[in-house]
């Protein structure tokens, strides 16, 4: 079979499925990475985050063998241009989950006991979000193959909605523990700007899952 035939088949949707499965897997390392800083294990950061740029270069290797080998003109319902930007959305999963370990092993964080429980539910919302998102995009197939059937595209669109919904449980999550960073500022010192901006970067995540589910549901209606 051709390189084009061993990477796409039929369609790149499968390579996009292989993709978002890589970035998904990343966002998961999160938790543990945040479990050992409420722990104060600093020493297993430095595990944690090579895990995690394993599985960053493991996305990034599919991403650029999909934009590589994607034709300039797909023989589906899915516009090229779409592709690619549901692909950008999937990938900016891996990198910000790779910028959270990089920040947490290079400062040796460890949460303060304030907001550590706070901070672990945040990431396992986060989480959620992403996992749902790898299932929306998984539907994918299916959606092309009944030809964005009504069925098919209630369905997706019902995930979509509970996307929406947990990502919003994630902003509530964040701005909780930003009131609690705030109210330490001055025990936290310069560490409460690394906080603030660790708090963004884990929401980040999640509104990122949320934008792969949005550009979907904006192609269903199409």
């Amino acid at each position: 079979m051709s390189l084009m035939g061993n990477l796409f088949g039929r369609s790149p949707i499968r390579p996009m499925q292989r993709h978002i499965k890589a970035a998904v897997a990343c966002a998961r390392e999160v938790l543990p990475l945040f479990e050992d800083m409420a722990a104060g294990r600093t020493e297993a950061l430095q595990a944690r985050r090579q895990e995690i740029d394993r599985l960053e270069h493991e996305a990034d290797s599919i991403k650029h063998e999909i934009r590589s080998h994607l034709p300039k003109r797909l023989m589906m319902a899915i516009e090229r241009r779409d592709m690619l930007e549901i692909l950008d959305f999937q990938d900016s999963i891996a990198d910000v989950a790779q910028d959270i370990a990089a920040l947490a092993e290079q400062r040796a964080m460890t949460i303060p006991e304030a907001f550590a429980e706070p901070m672990l539910e945040l990431v396992r919302r986060v989480i959620a979000a992403c996992d749902q998102a790898e299932r929306v995009v998984n539907e994918l197939d299916e959606l092309v193959e009944t030809g964005f059937g009504s069925r098919e595209v209630a369905r997706v669109e019902q995930m979509v909605e509970e996307l929406s919904r947990i990502e919003s449980d994630t902003d509530h999550l964040a701005e909780r523990i930003q009131r609690a960073i705030f109210a330490m500022e001055d025990e936290l010192g310069v560490g409460t700007f690394f906080w603030y901006q660790m708090t963004i970067w884990v929401g980040d995540l999640a509104d990122y899952a949320e934008r792969v589910g949005n550009r979907l549901r904006l192609l269903m209606a199409s």
